[in-house]
């Protein structure tokens, strides 16, 4: 699994050869941030196969589609969380170890947050 991970993310046996860190990257959440996100994460799960339910027995689209809302909704405030959390660690870390790139990372990301 940690090898898929490595690979997924660019990351091999050789990436480090003794010259540096490797490519891929932690978060470092406190054990309280996740189980907070955890937390909200299942409970998106369980309304997601509500919904998935609502559908197999012909709920009337408008409430299907108030229930979408709100898993888009919780969805939403687990990104702000964590995003929050990564501009709080992660980017400034990376802007005081002079990795400037981190900036336009991080856009590219707000970007796809906000489509």
């Amino acid at each position: 699994m940690a090898e898929q991970e490595e690979k997924k993310h660019g990351a091999t046996d050789e990436c480090c050869g003794g010259e540096g860190e490797c490519h891929v990257r932690h978060s470092h959440h406190s054990e309280a941030v996740k189980s907070n996100l955890t937390s909200r994460l299942n409970r998106i799960e369980g309304q997601i196969r509500g919904i998935k339910g609502m559908i197999e027995k012909d709920t009337y689209c408008d409430d299907v589609l108030n229930q979408i809302a709100a898993v888009q909704s919780a969805l939403n405030s687990v990104g702000k969380l964590l995003l929050e959390g990564h501009m709080k660690s992660c980017v400034i870390e990376r802007i005081q170890a002079g990795e400037m790139d981190v900036v336009d990372e991080l856009l590219v990301t707000v970007n796809k947050l906000m489509k």
